[in-house]
């Protein structure tokens, strides 16, 4: 209760600096009024929503917890914004006036203060309108555009019979956030349509709980591919966000989440390893458990899942955390060709230029946090992942599809 509380000063202080930009520009009681309810509502209704309206044994984000959150952020980053524009304007104001009031003989007026500039404020107010819009789009239709991206691979040690192999990434499901069968139902359509030979879940099916996942079990049951549904498992899949009433509690809860799986045809793999055979050839497919740095579930055992591979084979790794990669799978004496990840969500913000530019804060925290990486002849694809978390949108960085095609690399002669 007490951070909640220091929150709100915190965004009353910010609410009331930011307000400074509006009486610039205007003299109208109303606009002053339209500016203090629509703050007033919108952290009265994150208050409800965090703690009145809080189950306290489940600290959890609920739809509507979601909702009240993203409402907040939409109207909270445009003021910091105009904060900065404010701020920077009150560097040179302040100084003036202190000048004024011990040095200058010139009367200015009451308060020795300059006045603000319109022009400033008018700037600060336009650009903070752009992320104020960008966000409520992002919950209204960001959050299920959904992006079918495409990648071709070659390797020079590709089992031939697997030449033009077509595989299909999803990641970060987090069935308990959404709240649109249809758009679902189309996205999961929109998978089957690439027709590949094999699709792969890199992990978080649902937010917290099992019982997330049965209002969807039939849609993503329709999920199919020539050699199958595979699937790992990611932080959120473990419960070990919820304060359960018992450990025998948590346990089955991620039992049923992994039985549910199996409902629906994906061949789970825990710390396990699967052949994909043709033409006499095959490939691996290795699953890990979640393995995170920073604090995150170190579940993930590569050498148990590794214990049937031959050095040869050639390796597609399943590891929900892109951390991994670099912490355990790249210098392995073993070569993981390529590596499946996702996790970041590309932290459903951000800026992207398709073969230019992409530019998200999640790549503060991670080395590989969207798309294709290589190091050491070894990739690995970070998928900005299906659903979304938390922010009940997605702004630049939109639901992912991926489409990975191998291709073995053909000798110069």
């Amino acid at each position: 209760m007490l951070r909640w509380i220091i929150f709100i000063i915190i965004y009353l202080i910010i609410d009331y600096y930011a307000f400074q930009a509006v009486k610039t520009i205007t003299k109208k009681k109303g606009v002053y009024w339209l500016y203090w309810v629509i703050s007033t509502l919108v952290i009265s209704n994150l208050f409800y929503q965090m703690i009145i309206n809080a189950n306290d044994t489940v600290r959890v984000l609920t739809p509507l917890k979601s909702y009240a959150f993203g409402f907040m952020l939409s109207v909270f980053v445009p003021k910091l914004i105009l904060i900065f524009f404010l701020f920077g304007e009150d560097i040179l104001r302040v100084p003036h006036a202190i000048y004024n009031y011990f040095v200058s003989t010139k009367v200015v007026d009451a308060s020795f203060m300059a006045s603000r500039r319109k022009f400033i404020s008018y700037i600060a107010l336009g650009l903070a309108a752009l992320p104020f819009g960008a966000l409520l789009y992002g919950m209204y239709k960001g959050k299920y555009n959904f992006k079918v991206l495409t990648y071709t691979l070659t390797f020079s040690d590709l089992p031939a019979a697997f030449d033009g192999y077509k595989i299909t990434q999803i990641s970060d499901i987090h069935s308990g956030s959404f709240d649109n069968h249809e758009k679902i139902e189309y996205a999961v359509n929109l998978i089957n349509e690439q027709k590949s030979d094999a699709i792969l879940f890199t992990g978080d099916l649902v937010n917290n709980f099992a019982a997330e996942m049965k209002p969807w079990k039939n849609t993503f049951g329709k999920l199919h591919a020539k050699d199958g549904v595979y699937s790992v498992l990611g932080n959120h899949d473990y419960g070990d966000y919820v304060e359960w009433s018992s450990e025998e509690k948590k346990t089955e809860n991620l039992d049923e989440l992994i039985a549910i799986q199996k409902e629906m045809g994906f061949d789970i793999m825990l710390n396990e390893s699967r052949f994909i055979e043709r033409g006499g050839e095959r490939i691996a497919l290795v699953g890990v458990e979640n393995w995170g740095k920073g604090g995150f579930k170190k579940a993930g055992d590569l050498q148990k899942a590794s214990e049937l591979l031959d050095p040869n084979d050639f390796k597609i790794l399943l590891s929900h955390d892109p951390s991994h990669w670099e912490a355990k799978v790249v210098d392995h004496a073993y070569q993981y060709h390529l590596t499946l990840s996702g996790h970041t969500h590309g932290m459903q913000f951000g800026i992207e230029i398709p073969g230019w530019f992409k530019w998200s804060p999640v790549s503060w925290r991670y080395n590989q946090w969207a798309g294709i990486y290589k190091q050491k002849e070894q990739y690995i694809n970070v998928n900005r992942g299906f659903g979304y978390l938390a922010y009940p949108g997605r702004v630049g960085i939109w639901p992912e599809i991926t489409v990975i095609e191998l291709k073995k690399q053909t000798e110069v002669t």
